[in-house]
């Protein structure tokens, strides 16, 4: 199959032996969460029903008020992801993503002296590379326009300019930012399908229904984007690979570095933009009763639960991560090319209905059925996008590598399996790397650093409760937390056509309801003005960020400082070679010199022995002194 594909298989093995550590790790973090969910006291306080903490609606007079000991199970389950040792695995996965491409380089300098690929020049052989078809075709259509113009001298050597791409050009980027677009879009029609769903079921008679508002418009949501990113998954690799063939590259490693490049950027946007908001943009620009922001004037922007928006992320993640896994990397992976093969041998079975159907088909006939071999970029692509959702986000999922480890060890088996009995055998091509999806890999493990440091400080409660413990802790614990990070609101300020219209079922008219938010209460003279602690809440969680990230990249750049790429066998051998090389060259060029210096005596006594049998006549009263001068020249030789 060719060291290229020997390599994909090299890599993606590596990758699943350092997926083992994490796993195990993350096992430890979740198994410490579950242990620790009866000691942890914010929790607590929120499932006391004794506090009798009164919260304000979710939304505009449908939505009623409700007690804060209803998302007790919710804040009980977000302490299995928002505790202190997440922030521990988020540096270690940072330290691990770094690790990773260390053992691969390493790995991968092995395999090139093993296959003998030391000396390969990936540059050098792109340069020799024979230019595409499509490339050709267009130089000639080229030439050919220059000829009908009268222009003889230019089509000599006639080759494809950037003005004659500018049109491809601009198709590229508005194709690419309407792809976008039309993502975003799609995120903003979830948006308002959860929140029109849940204010839909505010009004529901049925008491389940209001009871788990927040789960089923979540889980349903969750499920929509499933769907679309695997439809919209399949629509973008097509619209890349066509935007890609109208910029025409000359070769094929041009051809497909600009495809994986459009392809990746398009399905990254995809596959995590509904994550991003969950993550970044869901409750962080809801405003306060009574001054809430709508959008398009009318749909009210969703909050997060009063535990945080982690648990939310945390579902969002595994549903996507594990729906891609199984459905796109898995099902697809199989059943279309067999779905494929199957239809292609009823074609042929049609059509050699008329020949002799004792003749038994020879090898290369049964092969043609078989489904044709697109490159690698796709296998790469979906274990690119795993790797995304192991590390970018793995804050709030410290069981995504558990579960990519499984799908990985499947995978190999089903790529396996399908190279060799479902499509047609490609062309061995050299290689000595993967090529840019290095690249993309560092640069998605760098990237996952910095999210996972506003995952921390932003999405989860882990500052706040820091600030609140040695700031603001009367007793220097956590009693006393949930009410810190609630506001009070008086209803009578409810704007016209905003309070909740149906009765409450507490047997009393409530006057004061609680929000999260760090601000002022109704008596204050700064009322509904964001508090001090605010502002110092998020002075922390900007210094975090800017330690974290600092801080877990400097210690990245030191891993991968202290651990060479080279191997130091691999280095001695290659430098054992190169001396016994030397030695050779030498050993023959002082061959070569012996050689030249015993021809040149060799002609030397010839041509003196000549002169000396070739003496005049006149001269033969010297003879014999004649002689002895020839010997005696012929001794100091």
């Amino acid at each position: 199959f060719g060291e290229k594909i020997g390599l994909y298989f090299a890599w993606l093995g590596i990758y699943t032996q350092m997926l083992i550590p994490a796993s195990v790790v993350g096992i430890i973090v979740f198994l410490y969460g579950c242990a620790t969910v009866d000691e942890d006291i914010p929790s607590m306080e929120m499932c006391d029903q004794r506090q009798n903490i009164t919260m304000c609606p979710l939304c505009d007079k449908t939505c009623n008020y409700w007690k804060l000991s209803t998302t007790c199970a919710t804040a009980r389950a977000s302490h299995l992801f928002d505790n202190p040792a997440t922030v521990f695995f988020s540096v270690f996965m940072a330290l691990w993503a770094a690790m990773f491409m260390e053992h691969w380089k390493r790995r991968q300098m092995r395999l090139n002296y093993r296959w003998d690929l030391t000396g390969f020049n990936d540059d050098e052989e792109a340069l020799k590379a024979h230019p595409r078809p499509d490339y050709e075709a267009k130089v000639l259509q080229k030439t050919l326009k220059n000829e009908k113009k009268n222009k003889p001298n230019q089509t000599d050597h006639e080759k494809l300019t950037w003005k004659d791409r500018i049109p491809a050009y601009i198709t590229n980027v508005v194709g690419i930012l309407f792809m976008i677009g039309l993502t975003f879009a799609i995120v903003l029609g979830v948006i308002i399908y959860r929140i029109s769903t849940a204010a839909a079921l505010a009004m529901s008679s049925n008491p389940s229904a209001k009871a788990n508002v927040r789960v089923t418009v979540t889980a349903t949501a969750v499920i929509i984007n499933l769907v679309v990113i695997l439809i919209l998954d399949e629509v973008y690799g097509s619209i890349a690979r066509w935007l890609t063939q109208i910029e025409v590259p000359k070769t094929d490693r041009t051809f497909e570095e600009r495809l994986i490049f459009k392809a990746f950027l398009l399905k990254f946007v995809n596959a995590y933009t509904p994550i991003f908001y969950v993550a970044f943009i869901k409750g962080r620009f809801v405003g306060r009763p009574g001054d809430y922001v709508y959008l398009f004037h009318y749909f009210r922007m969703e909050e997060c639960a009063p535990g945080g928006c982690l648990m939310e992320l945390c579902i969002q993640l595994s549903i996507i991560m594990l729906g891609k896994q199984l459905i796109q990397n898995n099902l697809f992976e199989i059943g279309i090319p067999k779905m494929k093969k199957l239809i292609r041998y009823l074609k042929s079975n049609r059509a050699s209905e008329d020949e002799e159907h004792a003749k038994q088909k020879q090898r290369y006939e049964v092969d043609f059925n078989l489904e044709t071999f697109v490159g690698l970029t796709p296998e790469y692509m979906e274990m690119i996008i795993q790797f995304g959702f192991v590390t970018l986000f793995v804050a709030s999922f410290p069981l995504a590598p558990v579960f990519a480890l499984l799908n990985n060890i499947i995978e190999i088996r089903l790529d396996a399996k399908k190279f060799i009995t479902e499509l047609r055998r490609p062309v061995a091509v050299r290689a000595k790397d993967i090529g840019i999806w290095y690249n993309i890999l560092s640069a998605v493990g760098k990237l996952a650093v910095i999210i996972n440091a506003f995952v921390i400080s932003f999405t989860s409660d882990f500052i706040p409760r820091l600030v609140y413990l040695y700031m603001y802790s009367p007793d220097g614990t956590m009693h006393g937390f949930i009410n810190n990070t609630l506001s009070y609101f008086n209803v009578s300020d409810f704007k016209e056509d905003t309070a909740p219209t149906e009765p409450t079922d507490f047997g009393h008219a409530v006057e004061i309801c609680s929000y999260k938010d760090y601000r002022d209460p109704p008596w204050s003279e700064n009322r509904y003005d964001v508090s001090k602690e605010y502002w110092a809440v998020l002075a922390a969680r900007l210094a975090f960020v800017i330690i974290f990230q600092n801080l877990v990249l400097l210690m990245s750049e030191f891993v991968d400082w202290i651990i060479p790429d080279i191997p130091k066998e691999i280095s001695e051998q290659i430098h054992r070679e190169k001396v016994l090389m030397v030695e050779l060259f030498m050993k023959e060029e002082q061959g070569k010199l012996q050689l030249l210096e015993s021809m040149t005596l060799r002609e030397r006594d010839k041509k003196k022995s000549e002169n000396c049998n070739n003496h005049s006549p006149q001269l033969h009263r010297s003879y014999s002194g004649s002689t002895a001068s020839c010997h005696s020249h012929h001794m100091d030789l």
